[in-house]
């Protein structure tokens, strides 16, 4: 694996004379009151500010202050006119724009388009404080506001749409942002690396232009500089007729994993195998990290949903840090240059980082507002980072690494204590040790050889990979130690659970249920057929059986009564009208009613979304006579997914009645048990009464997406509603 120096390494910036600051100030008055004449670095966000690790611009403002410079945050600012983005002056370094902690546009629109009646990182839940693709926006106003600074963007928006990208919301392939807010560098990823060498680079008087090899950025390019082989993506992941090429991503074993890039087949058809031969040859001999792989050009992805699929596919196969090569791909007259991702954080640079100064409260200036999504994690603590699950509908993988990055068992527990002593309400409860995925901490591949050589896009898909660790016993340990501190009452579990990874340690799974679950615990299933789960990558439904039977029998055994919350998601690619009617049986069966579904939201970069857009598999390789899959689109289509998970609500009726009529399942209709829905319908649903005289379709409640999307809702076993 690839080194990088200690993100606290570098000299520090001559303003560290002022100290910390109570709060990154947001006003003049506040600069004033710290002795301030300027902001070295202002940052622009479109969350409300809240000064806690799990909000990026917090965490990202506190690490620049650590390393002396004098950082301002503008948040949630007025975007129509430049007035908002001057109230804290000039910066003197650089501009650093972020959406937020989420997508603008997932943030603020459903999986039906519309748009949300609220808004989870506003003071009390006020909609319409950012604008549409916040990030491009609120660049624009800091051009205006000072068009001779640097300007940097970064965040969870930035980072998913580095490339030219399916957007959901206006169904078409956009641009990469960086074109389009104009930017000098995108950041993409965790960008602790990155913010902390621009900013000392800057400091140091050299001109952002030069940044050009900073690992996790990408920036706009005329050329390819001299000294660095280009390779065309085409030659390496034949996107056309199926011509076996040397393949750089094979990965069919362990041993695989130590040989270098050799020819391990033959020619086909008329292809010259001593070509092949030299091809390879050239590739294993040239140096990596000077190899350039060239994407189809934004214009070529645009118009053919084939090589939009190509290009999402070599893009996720180039993202691992220990053997990721530079992408480019042609916008206009300029190459969009992404460099390697960031080496992850060592367990002693993530301590320090959520060890700053924070005050783990939202900026006085709201006046005692509450930040719903502070609410929620508020007496949490993040004990790691990163999902190696490849989930090809969740967005940690593009955005946080397959690398897990993990805290230390000492600095997690001083974060206990922390919450304990200092945050205001606090009553004994922490509501969450976890982090992306509840039970990865700690999880890693056995040997560092094989880890930076892997491409893989999953740990734990199809199987769990033989080389991967699965020891929980160091977060059993912490769980035991983190409950046994004084004034602690209890520490739940509520990040989202990989089952099958908790049932490789029975132990932990009895640890998890008879001292960290209250009452329910989530775990995400997502589907129950097969075709469906593998365009998922998630484990088969036997699995989740089995962590069923478990969590059951330790639960009896500790005396609780406690249920299981599954989430399931409507209109996933691949999934057929056939899939989810099997879905509704099986949800029937062991008596489900789900209060809320997670319809598929195509989030940009993500594998599913290039499956939604171009309706190929981009989990192997990409040809014109490859599989076709089918993906509910239209409104109805996916309405009628979604109504067949909920198939118990009666508005759902009348639409599942007709599709199984047409499906030639009209046996499913009836009042016995072994039907899915009755033919009789109440007065005043389905569209009888409050729809009488509109085209309104009644639509269920839409739960908010992500991991970027977890769904919020709970699906609550009938026998529990009786309690």
């Amino acid at each position: 694996m690839h080194t990088a120096p200690n993100i606290f390494s570098y000299r520090q910036y001559w303003a560290k004379r002022f100290g910390a600051a109570p709060y990154l100030p947001m006003s003049r008055d506040e600069m004033d009151m710290l002795g301030w004449d300027s902001c070295d670095v202002i940052l622009v966000t479109g969350d409300a500010y809240v000064d806690h690790p799990s909000f990026g611009m917090a965490l990202i403002g506190r690490l620049l202050e650590a390393q002396g410079f004098r950082v301002g945050i503008i948040a949630q600012p007025d975007w129509r006119s430049a007035e908002a983005f001057k109230v804290l002056g000039k910066p003197n370094l650089f501009w650093g724009v972020t959406a937020g902690n989420m997508d603008s546009m997932v943030n603020r629109y459903t999986a039906d388009r519309k748009i949300r009646s609220d808004d989870a990182y506003s003071p009390d839940a006020r909609a319409g404080k950012r604008p549409d693709r916040s990030v491009v926006v609120y660049a624009q106003r800091c051009r205006e506001a000072c068009k001779d600074v640097p300007l940097v963007v970064g965040g969870i928006e930035a980072s998913l749409r580095r490339i030219g990208h399916y957007d959901y919301w206006s169904d078409k392939v956009r641009h990469s942002i960086l074109p389009d807010s104009k930017a000098d560098l995108l950041v993409f990823g965790n960008g602790e690396r990155q913010v902390v060498e621009i900013a000392h680079r800057l400091a140091g008087g050299e001109n952002i232009k030069q940044f050009t090899d900073i690992r996790g950025t990408a920036f706009m390019s005329r050329a390819i500089p001299a000294g660095w082989l280009e390779i065309d993506s085409t030659s390496i992941d034949e996107p056309g007729k199926l011509i076996e090429h040397t393949d750089p991503y094979a990965m069919a074993t362990a041993e695989s994993c130590e040989k270098s890039e050799a020819v391990k087949t033959k020619s086909a058809g008329n292809v010259d195998e001593k070509v092949i031969e030299f091809s390879a040859k050239r590739l294993k001999q040239h140096d990596r990290s000077r190899s350039i792989i060239r994407l189809p050009d934004y214009e070529q992805v645009k118009q053919d949903p084939f090589l939009y699929a190509h290009a999402a596919r070599v893009l996720h196969l180039e993202t691992n840090p220990g053997n990721a090569r530079a992408l480019v791909q042609r916008h206009g007259k300029r190459d969009v240059w992404l460099n390697p991702p960031p080496i992850p954080l060592t367990s002693k640079e993530f301590d320090r980082v959520f060890e700053l100064p924070y005050r783990r409260q939202p900026h006085p200036s709201y006046l005692g507002a509450k930040v719903p999504a502070y609410e929620m994690i508020r007496f949490s603590v993040s004990i790691m980072r990163g999902c190696f699950g490849g989930c090809t509908f969740c967005s940690i993988t593009e955005h946080e690494g397959r690398i897990i990055q993990n805290r230390s068992e000492k600095s997690i527990l001083k974060e206990v204590e922390t919450i304990r002593d200092t945050v205001p309400g606090f009553t004994g409860i922490i509501s969450d040790l976890g982090g992306p995925t509840a039970n990865m901490y700690r999880l890693a591949c056995k040997s560092e050889q094989i880890e930076s050589a892997c491409r893989r896009l999953s740990c734990v898909f199809p199987d769990i990979c033989v080389n991967l660790n699965t020891d929980h016993q160091p977060l059993i340990n912490l769980y035991r130690k983190a409950r046994a501190l004084p004034g602690i009452k209890k520490v739940f579990v509520a990040s989202g659970l990989r089952y099958d990874l908790a049932l490789r340690s029975p132990e932990y799974v009895k640890e998890l249920v008879t001292h960290h679950v209250g009452g329910y615990l989530k775990i995400a299933p997502e589907h129950t057929e097969g075709a469906v789960l593998n365009k998922m990558m998630k484990p088969g439904i036997g699995s989740y059986e089995r962590f069923k039977e478990m969590f059951e029998q330790y639960s009896r055994e500790a005396g609780k009564e406690q249920y299981l919350i599954p989430y399931f998601i409507a209109a996933h690619p691949g999934a057929t009208d056939e899939d989810m009617l099997n879905l509704a049986l099986w949800l029937k069966r062991n008596d489900f009613r789900l209060d809320q579904v997670q319809t598929f939201l195509p989030s940009p970069m993500a594998l599913a979304t290039a499956m939604y857009h171009s309706n190929q598999n981009p989990l192997r390789k990409i040809h014109r006579n490859g599989e076709t899959l089918y993906t509910a689109k239209g409104a109805n289509q996916r309405r009628l997914q979604k109504a067949f998970i909920r198939f118990h609500d009666a508005e759902n009726w009348p639409l599942l009645r007709d599709a199984l009529k047409k499906m030639g399942r009209a046996d499913l209709i009836g009042n016995g048990k072994r039907h899915l829905v009755p033919n009789w319908q109440p007065e005043g649903t389905g569209g009888q009464a409050k729809f009488k005289n509109s085209r309104q379709q009644p639509q269920n409640r839409e739960a908010k997406n992500p991991r970027q999307a977890r769904p919020t809702g709970r699906s609550i076993k009938r026998t529990s509603r009786k309690r």
